[in-house]
Formats: C-alpha cells, structure tokens, sequence
C-alpha cells in the first residue's frame, strides 16, 4: 500500500466518521426535543417501547445516543428501568438503516443515467453542493438543519467511496488477504468487532468501514462478518458506558442492562450460528459479501436478538439490579413517593399529600438558608454538598408537586379544599426560588474562599444583623404555612418592608466604603449578590404569606400586591411589628453606621 493510497484511507475515514457526526447532530437537532418527549411519554408497553427505540435510532444514526437519553431519563427520575429495556433492545434494530442505506453503493450501471446516479459516487457531490447552497443563502433555522443532514449524508458518503478507492488496491495483496482471514476465528472476530466499534464510538460507522473493505477487496466472507457484526453490537456501548460514570445507581443499571442485552445476543448468536446454523448447512460459510449482504446480516442479527429477547425485558431488568443493587432510597425519594397517582381517585387524600410535599419543601428552604449562612464562616464541602442535594429535592419536587397538582385540581373539589390548592400552586414556585437564592449565597461564599475576598468588620456586622433579619421572616413564614397560622402570617409583610430598607441603607453604606477606599470592588460584587438574594428572599416569604392571608380572608381574585402596599393601613397590627423588627434589626444597623 502505497504512502498516497494511505493518506487516502485516512482522509476517507475521517469524512465518513465527520459525515456521521454531521448528519446524527443534524437529526436530532431537526426533531427539536419532540424526541425526548416521546421517549418519556410512550413506553407503557414493551412493544411500543421496542417500535419507539428502532425509530427514534433509526432518526437520529446513533443507538448510543438514544441510550445515553435514556440514561439521562432515569437518572433524572423521569423513567423507570423497567421501560427502558424495551426502547433498549429497539434501539439496536434502529441503528441498522445506515448500513441498508450504504448498500446503494452495490448499485451496478446499467447504461441509465437513473441507475448510476442512484451510486453514492455520483449523488455525493450533488448531496454536499445542494446543502452548501442551501446553508449560504437561506437563513431558516429548520432549513439549515435539513441542509446539514444533507450535507451529513454527502460527506458519508463521499468518505465511504474515498475509502473503497484506497482500499481496492488491497484486494491483490496477499499478506492482507491472510491477515483479514483471521478474523474468521470468532473470538478475534468478536474481538476486532469489539475495538472498531469502541475506537469509532459508533456501531452504524463499524458496520460501514466492514462494508467499505467488503466492496475494495471481495475478501469479505460470511465466516469473517459474522463475528465482527456481534462484535461491534457490543463495542457500540463503550460511550455510553462513559457516559454513566457518576450517575446515579439507577442510570448505571440501564447502561449495564444495554451490555447484559448485546453480551447475551452476542452469546446467543454465536451459539445459533456455529451449533445449529453451521452444521446443518444453512448458511454459506466462505460466501463473499457484498455491502448489501452485510447490511442484511446486521439488521437480521439485531432484528432477531431484539425479539427474542423482548419477553425477558424484566430478567434483564432484575439481573442489573442483582450486580448494582439498589442504594438506599433517601427521605426525598420516600417524600415524592407520597405523589401516587392512585391517589387521584380521591382528591381529597391527594391534596393532602400535596400539602405534606410543599410543607417539606418549606422546612428544606429554611434548612438550606441556614447552612448557606454558616458557609460564609465555616465553610465545609460536606455542607456544600448537602445544600445541593436539599436543591434538587426542591427542583424536583417543584415541577412532580405542579404536575400532580394540574391533576388533582382537575378532580371535584370543594370549595375550601380549591383554596388549598391554590394556595399551594401559588407558594410551590416561591419556595423553589427560595431554594435558588439560597444556592446563590453558597456560592458567594465559594467563591469569596477560592478569590480570597474578605467584607471589612463593619460589613461583617452589617450582614448578620441583615442574615438574621432573614431568616426570622423565612421562619416565620415556612412555621406559620405549615401550622396555618393566620395571626403570624401578618408579621411577615413588615419584615419584608424593613428588610428592603435595611438593603438600601447597607448599600449606600457600602458606596461610602468604597470611595475611603476601604472596601475592594470585588468585595462589592459580593455584597451586592448577597444583598440581591437577601431581598429575594423576603419578596418571595411576602408572596407565600399572601396567599395564606388571600385563602383565610378573601378568597381567589385577590389583588395580593395591592393589598400588600396598603396593608400598614388595613392592619391594625403593621405598625406595631415594623416598630419591633425596627427595634430589634434596624436600629443596631444605625448604630453600626455612626461608629
């Protein structure tokens, strides 16, 4: 092989691997997120699971990445493992339409001009001139897309002929010859297999560079592809397996389901065609194979595997389990349990169980609160990852809680119980926000660690006495939402006012500071996002005691907003609690200022 016919090769391989790559991102991006959306809603069965796997592949060139979704579906909780293991084995059937697409290029000439420019040789310039043409002059946003899958279809196809062109010279040379008749033995078969596909990260690009050498050479017989498509069956889960790394034990169940599924067809085919299929004569063991007649072997070996696995999805299932048993579920597993859809038949029970949800998230957010405040003295990794464990229990119990609650509302409820579950479909976004800004102060503190900022000793001071006013409105505010304390509601509305003034003045504090120059500007950013997240809080404890104060007394259509700036008229108490948070918060930030 000449120094020119390998460059070829490897300019040949690198198109059809950047074709792939091109025409796979173009799909997906085509199909918009409608295809993780189907995947989560419509794998209720196995057979619409197996159907939805092969067409989804089949859309988007690539098993891998529809496993890898699926990994993403579980870890996040959207999906069970049980309804992955259908789309699983579906996945592998899909991923086989690259190589019946390939087999055009077993298109002879037949002197019609239809004919020849069927062959990828002749419409794979066509493909990449069309698509370049469509990308320069029309700016659409899904017509770029269709150009790119164009163009990905082009450059498959122009590296699939670039490589045939450098490989055919190959089909003279006998060391070659011996050389590729090892992989005839069906462990170095299935091992070859195994490495191409886990270099290319794609068994669709495997199953291609395998027909690629079967039209360069003719050298390809039934006994070398056999082993190799098994092969590249189970080296195709080499990113996936990457991709489970670090998730959470469920996700690492369904990529280990995916390597129990291709090992057992893999184990199941060799058996089928060395015992049964060779002896009896049925197959033609040194028949040479086209691009077509590997493209078939890949589609009838997957076809077959899926199907006769399908009625042992939950051995599969159960086998994960066994060598990744199950961790021990959390309390915010046990707590988003109670969300059972059964429960709907009596909405009453159900709303109930949305107010213990929503009543965890309260006391989570004031957890939260706390160890973000103490981060900023004693900062501690394990409380750093506490705090975003407490924030995806409130992330997640924000969008189950809204979606369970849409359910429920639509039951018959009575009129008392409507005022429940508007109240609750009010506060769920506000204490999730809560959680946020929480998060925010933690990072802050990270931040101000890793930079080295220090707050001078008069902003220290300043920002207790401000932390403390905050967490006595978010107390108050998750107590008496929880206890259904009416009477304590009120406090929360002049808190929130005197916080928001303690804000301004700790800021123009901090603008004096700044030009003695005895505070940094990064020292500012700082303060600034703290106090940011300081008012955010109070708004968001206001809006919750609100609805609690718009269910006790007036009911839905209530102008919270406008009630909340004439409340220090309409309540008889307002003044009297904005004098003692004054007297207890504000007054010793005065008297820190004229120190």
């Amino acid at each position: 092989m000449t120094v020119f016919s390998f460059l070829q090769l490897f300019g040949g391989v690198g198109l059809f691997l950047y074709g792939m790559k091109v025409l796979g991102a173009a799909l997906q991006n085509l199909a918009g997120p409608h295809l993780e959306r189907t995947l989560e809603k419509f794998t209720d069965n196995r057979f619409k699971g197996l159907g939805l796997g092969a067409f989804v592949t089949a859309l988007i060139q690539s098993s891998s990445a529809t496993t890898i979704m699926l990994v993403g579906f579980v870890n996040a909780g959207i999906m069970r493992l049980s309804q992955t293991i259908p789309v699983l084995l579906g996945a592998n059937i899909g991923t086989t339409i690259t190589g019946q697409i390939l087999r055009l290029g077993d298109l002879k000439g037949s002197g019609t001009s239809f004919v020849t420019f069927l062959k990828p040789s002749s419409f794979a310039p066509v493909l990449i001139g069309v698509a370049a043409f469509m990308m320069l002059i029309i700016k659409d946003k899904k017509v770029n897309h269709a150009a790119q899958v164009l163009m990905g279809f082009g450059v498959l196809f122009f590296g699939m002929t670039t490589m045939e062109t450098a490989l055919s010279p190959l089909s003279e040379s006998e060391s070659f010859r011996e050389f590729f008749t090892g992989f005839s033995n069906p462990v170095i078969g299935v091992l070859m297999g195994i490495l191409l596909a886990a270099m290319l990260q794609s068994s669709s690009a495997a199953v291609g560079i395998v027909q690629a050498v079967a039209a360069a050479t003719g050298d390809v017989t039934f006994a070398i592809a056999a082993p190799m498509v098994i092969g590249i069956s189970i080296g195709k889960l080499f990113p996936v397996i990457l991709a489970s790394i670090g998730t959470k034990r469920e996700a690492q169940q369904v990529a280990l389901s995916q390597l129990l599924i291709s090992s057992g067809a893999g184990v199941l085919g060799l058996l089928v065609i060395y015992l049964v299929l060779r002896p009896l004569g049925v197959i033609e063991w040194e028949q040479v194979m086209t691009r077509g007649n590997i493209a078939d072997l890949n589609t009838f070996y997957n076809l077959s595997a899926s199907v006769v696995l399908l009625p042992f999805c939950g051995l599969f299932a159960g086998l994960a389990k066994k060598v990744l048993p199950d961790k021990e579920h959390s309390k915010i597993d046990e707590e988003l349990a109670m969300l059972n859809e059964l429960l709907l038949k009596t909405p009453s029970v159900a709303l109930g169980q949305c107010r213990k949800v929503i009543n965890n998230m309260a006391e989570v957010a004031v957890e939260n609160y706390s160890m973000a405040i103490m981060m900023h003295d004693h900062y501690d990794n394990a409380v750093v990852e506490r705090i975003n464990e407490n924030e995806s229990y409130l992330d997640k119990s924000e969008t189950k809680l809204s979606d369970y609650m849409v359910q429920v509302t639509a039951a018959a409820l009575r009129p008392e119980e409507i005022k429940h579950a508007t109240e609750i479909m009010h506060s769920i976004m506000d204490f999730e926000r809560i959680g946020d800004h929480c998060v925010k102060l933690a990072d802050v503190a990270s931040y101000n660690r890793d930079s080295k900022i220090t707050f001078t000793n008069a902003a220290k001071q300043e920002l207790v006495l401000l932390a403390d006013a905050v967490n006595e409105i978010l107390v108050i505010t998750s107590s008496s939402f929880i206890k259904d304390e009416l009477n304590k509601t009120m406090r929360v509305e002049p808190l929130a006012e005197l916080i928001d003034e303690m804000c301004e003045a700790i800021k123009e504090h901090h603008v004096r500071r700044l030009q003695a120059g005895n505070c940094s500007v990064q020292a500012g950013i700082s303060l600034v996002e703290m106090l940011t997240s300081f008012e955010r809080i109070a708004a968001y404890c206001s809006n919750i005691a609100l609805h609690v104060i718009e269910r006790h007394t007036y009911g839905s259509g209530f102008d919270i907003h406008g009630y909340a700036k004439a409340m220090h008229k309409t309540n008889p108490n307002y003044k009297e609690y904005f004098y003692e948070y004054s007297k207890k918060f504000a007054v010793p930030l005065k008297a820190l200022e004229e120190m």
